[in-house]
């Protein structure tokens, strides 16, 4: 008899188990379900927005955290609007365009650089990075141009890129090899605490936006900056010259010898990404595509276990990720389907694999009143309800809607130059109040932009082990 009951109880969990993965609201087995999920994926998404509502700021999530207002730094409202462009751009659905440029336009600040000024207190490099990457992204699909009198986005991504080129973003600390490159700081403003630190994903925006406004306006001086970036990344040894994997940064004080060697899945993914763009410029160069073969290896070896993603710093404790962590499974699928378009010969590693990982993303979207409420643990198949791990659930939607809409990469038109397609109107000489780099751009045509930050330091334990990593206004 116990063993009969033994029987009927496994029978009963393993059945009980299968309804919560059948029983789920999304479906992404065709292309018609891909695009209904993704719309309703989208909609749940914008409901933690209230960017669009009278009295409210355009273009952010609720935040920061430090003045009491919502779990959102300034940069994650950046990365939602990137987001739903490429939404767009997948599914053909404009229903949040008007949203996405009203936001990206009013957070440009007055140099028209994404340097606002009220979120000065938490700005870093990659704060403002991933604000042009969005405006960049937005010119490579020809996401609808704003208006005449307004910045436009290839112009928006050029300031951006100008004024992390400028010398006083730059210094002697952290020198190595023969380029002069020595890589930027973390934050802007020498007093917020973190300008002591030189980071991957600061240098990793740097990186990634050169790569793609070299593509877009055939400019070598872009190419140079990307090239020299990706190379201090490599000689101060933030990837490893062994197994590629990327960590995450060290002190100046340290002359960034203090590697920590954390590691978040966006860091890697940026440099893969950067690295598509950069073969794709240099028609195929074989150090870019050895580049992009050793990374996207990396990336999959140590954040898509099973094929699906997974945050190693963090996962591997039930809340133990930040509200930045949680969103970075989303930036990595959609930088791994933007790689299968620029670099075509990894289309055959990266789908399924992406597939796989979206499937397991939508299987445990079953919370909340609705049942189709997603979060966090995508490896589990299970729902696991936000009052259990401190989650806040913005970033858990962006990353389902992310890993499904991006399923439609291989439909969707690939990023144009000013040479395919591209209409977007650059500048030059946007956002730069100097004059030695601009000198050496030459014009570019019509195909042509919270509180203080708190570092703390925490013990992880999972699956790689413990080490030491930084929690912070990660640019995440």
């Amino acid at each position: 008899m116990a063993r009969i009951l033994s029987f009927r109880g496994a029978l009963l969990l393993w059945t009980v188990g299968l309804q919560a993965v059948t029983a789920q609201y999304y479906k992404i087995g065709t292309r018609e379900e891909i695009l209904e999920s993704a719309r309703t994926l989208a909609y749940d998404l914008m409901l933690y927005y209230d960017g669009n509502k009278t009295g409210m700021i355009p273009g952010i999530l609720p935040g920061p955290p430090d003045d009491g207002k919502g779990d959102y730094y300034w940069w994650e409202g950046g990365a939602m609007m990137g987001t739903y462009i490429d939404y767009w751009h997948y599914t053909g659905d404009d229903s949040y365009n008007h949203v996405v440029t009203e936001g990206m336009l009013h957070q440009t600040g007055p140099g028209n650089n994404f340097q606002p000024p009220n979120y000065t207190a938490s700005l870093g490099n990659d704060d403002q990075g991933f604000w042009g990457m969005s405006a960049m992204l937005a010119a490579e699909v020809k996401f609808p141009d704003p208006p005449e009198d307004k910045p436009q986005w290839l112009a928006l991504a050029q300031a951006v890129f100008n004024t992390q080129a400028a010398s006083d973003r730059h210094d002697e600390t952290c020198k190595r090899g023969t380029s002069g490159f020595t890589g930027l700081r973390w934050q802007i403003p020498p007093v917020n605490v973190g300008y002591d630190y030189k980071n991957t994903i600061a240098n990793g925006c740097f990186f990634n936006l050169g790569a793609r406004l070299a593509r877009y306006t055939d400019n070598s001086t872009y190419a140079k900056y990307a090239a020299d970036t990706f190379q201090w990344l490599w000689d101060v040894e933030y990837i490893d010259h062994e197994t590629w994997s990327v960590f995450d940064g060290g002190h100046v004080k340290e002359n960034c010898t203090d590697i920590n060697k954390a590691q978040f899945s966006y860091n890697v993914a940026i440099l893969l990404q950067g690295s598509a763009y950069m073969y794709n410029y240099t028609n195929g160069e074989p150090l870019w595509q050895m580049r992009v073969e050793r990374l996207l290896n990396s990336t999959l070896r140590d954040f898509f276990p099973n094929n699906t993603a997974y945050e190693v710093a963090c996962e591997g404790r039930q809340g133990a990720c930040s509200t930045d962590m949680l969103s970075f499974k989303g930036y990595v699928h959609r930088w791994l389907a933007g790689v299968t378009q620029v670099a075509p010969f990894t289309k055959d590693v990266i789908l399924p694999v992406l597939r796989h990982s979206a499937q397991a993303a939508v299987n445990q979207c079953t919370g909340g009143p609705s049942g189709r409420k997603c979060g966090f643990y995508w490896s589990s198949n299970q729902y696991i309800d936000t009052s259990v791990d401190g989650t806040t659930g913005a970033g858990e939607a962006m990353n389902v809607l992310a890993a499904v809409s991006s399923l439609l990469v291989s439909e969707a038109s690939p990023p144009t130059t000013n040479e395919t397609g591209g209409t977007s109107k650059g500048d030059y000489g946007a956002g730069s109040s100097f004059t030695s780099f601009t000198e050496e751009l030459r014009p570019i045509g019509p195909g042509d932009r919270a509180g203080a930050a708190i570092v703390t330091f925490l013990i992880l334990a999972g699956a790689v082990g413990m080490f030491g990593w930084m929690s912070w206004d990660v640019g995440g």
